[in-house]
């Protein structure tokens, strides 16, 4: 596996590129990590994409403005560019346009869902893993978002949603329902895993994220990684 960095125009942002071997163009995940605009975490980032990658997914992180720099605005930005690169380099990184698509979590979760709900957006299928939906948390994180449960339209992609019941943060009520309940009724096709154990910002909630992770670790939460590769087989041809 080949590791590297290209910096993005919009100021303060950059992708990382996981680009494994391959004599064949492999499907792809843009990662967006949470963080809540004050860090990019490696539970999230690094970790993740090297587990897409023994999975024979081309992994990507997109490393989007944080701290004093932080935007939403700008964020979505990074996310655009980091997409257009993909695509215009997909033969070279070995990617299939066909099978590329976007995994965000928490605030990642949003911006994700943001790009994929783009009439432009190149994101084939979407992954939100207890995402923030509605702007409730603005103040927290200290930007001005917007609730993307109002961007679905019919032209959304495919969706795979996982979270937890114990969500604190971003509780299922007030995010994760109200983006499934847009999905539903413009029948975009979806599928839904809201645990009873865990929380938020568990990441792949096994112990390889957990040791970065103040040792978060939930057996059963950690299935959304399997049942995505199950439903995305099925789902994304």
């Amino acid at each position: 596996m080949q590791i590297s960095n290209v910096k993005l125009a919009q100021a303060h942002s950059s992708l990382d590129i996981y680009h494994s071997a391959s004599d064949v163009a492999l499907p792809a995940v843009v990662i967006v990590p949470g963080g809540s605009y004050q860090q990019i975490k490696e539970r999230d980032s690094e970790r993740v994409a090297l587990t897409f990658a023994t999975h024979a997914f081309q992994s990507f992180v997109v490393r989007y403005p944080v701290l004093e720099y932080r935007g939403y605005q700008e964020a979505k930005e990074a996310l655009v560019q980091a997409f257009d690169y993909i695509v215009t380099h997909a033969a070279e990184l070995n990617v299939d346009p066909e099978r590329l698509g976007v995994i965000g979590f928490s605030a990642g979760g949003q911006l994700a869902a943001a790009y994929s709900n783009r009439s432009d957006t190149k994101a084939q299928f979407a992954a939100l893993g207890y995402p923030v939906i509605k702007p409730t948390i603005d103040d927290r994180m200290g930007v001005t978002t917007e609730d993307v449960s109002q961007l679905v339209t019919d032209r959304t992609p495919a969706t795979f949603v996982w979270g937890s019941v114990n969500d604190g943060l971003t509780p299922y009520l007030d995010h994760v329902n109200a983006y499934v309940m847009a999905l539903a009724q413009h029948r975009v096709p979806f599928e839904l895993h809201e645990f009873g154990t865990g929380n938020h910002g568990i990441a792949l909630a096994n112990k390889y994220t957990g040791i970065v992770n103040q040792d978060r670790v939930d057996r059963h939460m950690s299935r959304w990684f399997p049942l995505f590769l199950e439903w995305f087989t099925e789902v994304i041809k």
